[in-house]
């Protein structure tokens, strides 16, 4: 074995865990399909994302993009669900949103004009806690 290799092998271990992580904290959302293109980008770059405070509305599309593995929440993190202005923005919202998360949504009214709050308890059951 070449000396060099356990250093490679190490590296390679540690990698994931100097990953970015973004930090969301007060996002009130806007365009989904500029959110869905910023998130895109990010997830392929392999970033970790914390929320610290509200994720809603366009924000709610980086569930699409962004590994569950690569999320946790503090205990003042909120994602908020709605429907988007347009029909196209609510299908790349829905979209997003695995089975268990639309399941959630649904159980707690659905997709309407008002949001709805994932908050502290609920959202531990989803995402690891930071």
């Amino acid at each position: 074995m070449k000396i060099w290799m356990p250093i490679v092998l190490m590296l390679a271990c540690i990698a994931p865990a100097l990953a970015e992580t973004i930090d969301v904290s007060d996002s009130h959302g806007g365009v989904v399909s500029q959110y869905n293109a910023h998130w895109a980008e990010l997830g392929s770059r392999g970033v970790n994302v914390r929320i610290t405070g509200p994720c809603q509305s366009a924000c709610t599309v980086l569930l699409a993009h962004i590994p569950r593995e690569h999320i946790c929440v503090t205990p003042n993190a909120s994602f908020g669900f709605h429907l988007a202005k347009t029909a196209t923005g609510t299908s790349l919202l829905r979209a997003a949103y695995s089975s268990d998360i639309m399941a959630w949504i649904d159980a707690h009214g659905g997709l309407t004009p008002a949001f709805i709050w994932m908050r502290a308890p609920d959202i531990y059951k989803f995402f690891k806690r930071c």
